[in-house]
């Protein structure tokens, strides 16, 4: 009986576990008819928010999220799509006002900045002055070096100031062009910028140089006086830092691989100075149909928010020196000045696919290799321009002159092959499968249950209490998921001896007995 007993109890107790922790995370319905399922799934870690997002058929991103409760710069990962996000985002604006949206390494970007200067140490500084000369300056550098025509018009200008501090981003919304990714956007904004980034570094800057400097002035070059001119153009830049040193009023250090920058709407932890937007900004966003003008606000805020179709992509690679060949053996190095700008690494982050591509561009002796790679993280798409192989499946043989492209789709785990010659233009071929062993989605298996946090309906974000031992793997059965394996194996191996030794137990005796336990 006793035995009984505490298997009942162990019953009773794992009934209760279940009932905390159920196996199916509680259903969600779609926002409206026309929307994927619901991806709403919080991780602890980055990386791990990261894989999920790349084995996801649904087009999601990842965000982090800062807690009030938390420790300083402690974050957890939010992974979902952008309409989704934006319909939580502005009903659980408690839980939610501290949002950052995740750069992913790699991806193609718009450019972006981070303005920022501490007012008490900069009381002469007029901060809406001087984004409009920097939008004007930067504007007038994408024409110079790429030729694309851009206004102020073009950029979102969102400000999140207070009576401390002056800060703004800037998100460049150009028409059908992006960069590679945000390093990229680096190293353009670093050379723009170079003509005040070195007379930051240099002692004694124009004001201090004194006599000596003029009685130069005679003997300079051409070339010195357009550079000491395009000094004092970027002289607006100079702010002073709250312990008086110098400083740069754009941040440089917001263009690296999985970059978390803040979003429309959301402040800092401890702080309650959202992004909205400026009073100076010029930039109007085009609502879609069914979308409202506030988030179409949020969209275009997006760094990561690009199509596609019809892109021009921009890059800006280092120049050729020792250094650069050492760090960066994978890469072209080409100029950002040419006619069609070129990309840099052939090595994407998902080196199996590059491996598979290219054994795609192999063909009657010829062998093609990767002239350059895009990744649309909003689509998922990995773009391979192919150099050396120009066989088209739309005519059925190799090109003359132009190149052809293999378009690999993570989500729906596809290629398929297009083409930049003018009659192939419009041109897609087949959709063909990927291999099992490169897709993300059989290399990454999550499911809720892997879940580190939890939002319920009232839009709390608090750990799961889902049990910290691992889970058995599929087909597989915990030996002690129902009680003590041992104890199983006396209560058959005594049952059995039972049945073999006496006739079939009376219905009395089981009623008495169940009787007796139910009385106790």
């Amino acid at each position: 009986m006793k035995k009984w007993g505490d298997r009942l109890k162990k019953v009773e107790q794992l009934a209760q576990s279940f009932h905390l922790n159920p196996l199916a995370s509680p259903y969600k319905p779609r926002l409206w008819p026309c929307q994927p399922s619901s991806v709403w799934k919080l991780f602890p870690r980055q990386s791990m928010a990261i894989g999920f997002a790349q084995s996801c058929r649904e087009a999601v991103h990842v965000f982090a999220l800062e807690k009030e409760k938390a420790g300083l710069g402690h974050r957890i990962y939010l992974v979902t799509s952008y309409s989704e996000l934006w319909h939580y985002y502005r009903t659980y604006t408690q839980s939610l006002m501290h949002c950052y949206e995740v750069i992913p390494e790699g991806a193609v970007c718009k450019l972006y900045f981070d303005l920022e200067f501490h007012k008490p140490s900069n009381r002469g500084a007029d901060g809406k002055t001087m984004v409009s000369s920097l939008i004007q300056y930067v504007c007038d550098k994408l024409m110079e070096v790429y030729g694309i025509k851009c206004t102020s018009k073009n950029v979102l200008n969102l400000d999140s100031s207070t009576e401390e501090k002056f800060s703004r981003h800037l998100i460049f919304n150009l028409q059908n062009a992006a960069f590679k990714d945000n390093i990229h956007v680096g190293r353009f904004i670093h050379e723009i910028l170079q003509p005040i980034l070195s007379t930051s570094k240099s002692v004694g800057m124009a004001e201090t140089r004194g006599e000596a400097a003029k009685a130069g002035e005679m003997s300079e070059s051409p070339q010195t006086k357009r550079r000491k001119q395009g000094d004092a153009d970027l002289r607006f830049l100079q702010v002073k830092k709250k312990d008086g040193q110098d400083s740069l009023f754009v941040d440089l250090g917001v263009y690296t691989k999985n970059r978390n920058f803040r979003l429309y709407k959301s402040s800092k932890v401890g702080k309650n100075a959202a992004f909205t937007v400026a009073d100076d900004n010029e930039f109007t966003a085009k609502p879609e149909k069914g979308i409202s003008a506030e988030e179409s606000v949020f969209l275009a805020s997006l760094v990561c928010n690009l199509s596609f179709t019809g892109q021009r992509i921009l890059t800006w690679d280092v120049p050729e020196t020792k250094e650069a060949k050492t760090s960066r053996p994978h890469c072209q190095q080409r100029s950002a000045t040419n006619t069609e700008p070129l990309s840099g690494c052939l090595s994407s982050p998902h080196q199996e696919v590059d491996n598979f591509v290219l054994t795609l561009v192999e063909k009657d002796g010829i062998r093609g290799s990767i002239r350059r790679w895009n990744y649309f993280a909003s689509e998922q798409l990995l773009v391979y321009d192919i150099a050396k192989y120009r066989w088209c499946e739309n005519v059925k043989r190799f090109h003359k002159s132009n190149n052809i492209m293999i378009v690999v789709d993570l989500k729906e785990e596809v290629w398929y092959q297009k083409c930049h010659d003018p009659e192939c233009r419009n041109f897609r071929s087949s959709s063909y499968p990927l291999p099992q062993e490169i897709c993300v989605s059989y290399i990454m298996t999550l499911d809720d249950e892997d879940q580190a946090y939890l939002m319920d309906d009232a839009g709390n974000i608090e750990p799961s209490q889902a049990p910290a031992q691992s889970r058995a793997r599929p087909g597989e059965e915990s030996v002690d998921a129902w009680g003590d394996g041992q104890d199983d194996q006396d209560y058959l191996e005594s049952l059995d001896d039972f049945e073999q030794n006496n006739e079939e137990i009376p219905d009395r005796l089981l009623l008495t007995c169940m009787a007796d336990f139910d009385s106790k």
